[in-house]
């Protein structure tokens, strides 16, 4: 059975950065320079996002030696984890916008 994912702050910039072109496959350095996450916070998103079954992951097929680099371990949106990614972000950008304007309000004594 998926683990249910908790959309923090940071989990919402991953999703964010899946969801500015979701048919992309990304890579970690780029998901890092996306969200400004670090490593040791990226990754075991990534873990939870795969365990959730929100995200696959592949590596990339290559020879490091031609290519000059290691091999990069990609990942993509599952369509169940698009459709998720989406409504929780959703639901939190409306939940911070209700929370904006609550905060805009006047008090009244």
């Amino acid at each position: 059975m998926p683990e249910k994912v908790r959309v923090t702050a940071a989990v919402a910039k991953v999703l964010a950065a899946f969801l500015s072109d979701a048919t992309e496959d990304r890579y970690g350095l780029d998901l890092m320079g996306d969200t400004g996450l670090p490593s040791g916070t990226l990754y075991p998103i990534l873990v939870r996002l795969q365990r959730a079954e929100w995200v696959t992951a592949e590596w990339e097929d290559i020879d490091p030696e031609v290519a000059g680099r290691p091999a990069r371990r990609y990942y993509r949106l599952t369509p169940d984890g698009l459709a998720s990614a989406r409504t929780e972000l959703a639901a939190l950008y409306q939940h911070l916008s209700k929370a904006e304007g609550a905060a805009k309000k006047p008090r009244t004594a």
